[in-house]
C-alpha cells in the first residue's frame, strides 16, 4: 500500500494499561504523551477509578490520562469521571458515536482490524471522534492481545488521525510509524514486565525508536523539498 502523506512533526505516545503511579511517571519522563487507564473488568490491567484517580492526579501537565471502556454503561462512564481527571475517553467495544460523545469529552474509538474490515465506512461512522484506534482482532478479546495485524489492510485514503495499536514493541514501532504515518501509537504489553506492571527500560526503548523514526521521516522530508 501506499504510505500516507507526513502530517506532523512527530508522532505521539500513548503507554495503556497503566496500574502503578511508578509506571504513570515513568511514562511521563520518556516522554509519553498519554497514559491509559482500563476500566474493563475482565481485562488483567483493570484499575480502579479511585487508584486511577490517584496517579493521573500525579502526572505532570501536558500528560493525558485516558479511560478505556468496552461497552459500559453510561453511568459507568459518568462515576469514573466523577474520579478521575481524565483528559480523553476511549470504547473499544461495540459504542455507537451518540454514545460516545455524550460526555462531554473528546473520544477516539477502537476498530479491531481484519480481513474485510471497512475503515473508511467505519470512520464515517464517527466523524466527531478525534481519532480511530486499530488493533488486532482477536474473537471474543476487546484489546490488549500483544498481537500485530496486518497493516497493509489500512487504506491510503484514510484521512482521519489514526492511533497504531496492536503488537508494538521497541524492535517494530519504528516500521509502523515509517508504514502508515500514524498520529499516534498506542502501546501496552509490548514494554511489560508482567500484565499491569511497566518496565521503565523498554518504555525508554519504546520512546528512543519513536523518536528516532520521527527524525528520520523528517530528515527525509527537508531533503526531499
Amino acid at each position: 500500500m501506499e504510505t500516507q502523506p507526513v502530517t506532523h512533526a512527530r508522532t505521539r505516545i500513548k503507554i495503556c494499561g497503566i496500574t502503578r503511579q511508578e509506571d504513570a511517571l515513568a511514562a511521563a519522563e520518556a516522554g509519553a504523551d498519554a497514559v491509559g487507564f482500563v476500566f474493563h473488568p475482565p481485562s488483567p490491567r483493570c484499575v480502579t477509578p479511585a487508584a486511577a484517580g490517584t496517579i493521573a492526579r500525579a502526572l505532570p501537565p501536558f500528560v493525558t490520562a485516558v479511560g478505556l471502556f468496552v461497552d459500559a454503561p453510561a453511568d459507568d462512564v459518568r462515576r469514573v469521571l466523577v474520579k478521575v481527571p481524565l483528559g480523553l475517553l476511549q470504547f473499544h467495544g461495540d459504542e455507537p458515536a451518540e454514545f460516545c460523545g455524550q460526555f462531554g469529552q473528546p473520544y477516539i474509538k477502537a476498530v479491531r482490524v481484519r480481513s474485510g474490515t471497512d475503515l473508511l465506512q467505519y470512520a464515517a461512522r464517527y466523524p466527531d471522534a478525534a481519532a480511530l484506534l486499530l488493533d488486532a482482532y482477536r474473537p471474543g478479546v476487546a484489546g490488549g492481545t500483544g498481537e500485530t495485524f496486518d497493516w497493509n489492510l489500512i487504506p491510503a485514503r484514510m484521512t482521519c488521525r489514526i492511533v497504531l495499536s496492536g503488537g508494538l514493541t521497541p524492535g517494530n514501532v519504528a516500521a509502523g510509524i515509517e508504514q502508515l504515518r500514524p498520529w499516534a501509537v498506542d502501546v501496552s504489553s509490548g514494554v511489560e514486565a508482567a500484565p499491569g506492571v511497566k518496565d521503565v527500560q523498554l518504555i525508554g526503548r519504546f520512546a528512543t525508536a519513536v523518536r528516532w523514526v520521527d527524525r528520520q521521516l523528517q530528515d527525509a522530508k527537508v531533503s526531499a523539498g
